[in-house]
């Protein structure tokens, strides 16, 4: 089972990395949504602070997944960001759920496995 934890977190962490930095680079192709408005909504973020935010904070968890580094403190980073990507998908471009629905699933999980270290919190 550590294993499986081990390669699921180092997953996330490289696919946080790639589409972090991407949001700077822009190496992957533009995303076509079905959804004219969708599309507008996601333009407007581009344009602003927002989607540099987000892919700094992407990166930054990301590195921190892969380092094996506040790996619970990078998961709660990410859990906002993993929960608005799938509400975007699920108002709006119903069609990219699937790989917005696995990084939330893969989040959540993870923070099922690092649950005792949360439990001070509640």
């Amino acid at each position: 089972m550590n294993k499986l934890i081990l390669l699921l977190r180092i997953m996330l962490g490289v696919l946080l990395i790639v589409f972090g930095i991407n949001k700077f680079i822009g190496f992957l192709p533009p995303i076509e949504f079905a959804n004219p408005d969708a599309g507008t909504l996601f333009g407007a973020l581009a344009r602003s602070y927002i989607m540099k935010t987000v892919g700094l904070v992407e990166v930054v968890a990301g590195l921190l997944l892969v380092i094996n580094k506040a790996v619970p403190f990078a998961l709660v980073l990410l859990a906002p960001i993993s929960i608005n990507i799938v509400l975007f998908h699920a108002t709006l471009d119903l069609a990219g759920i699937g790989p917005a629905a696995f990084v939330f699933l893969l989040n959540t999980f993870l923070i099922f496995k690092y649950w005792d270290t949360y439990k001070t919190l509640f």
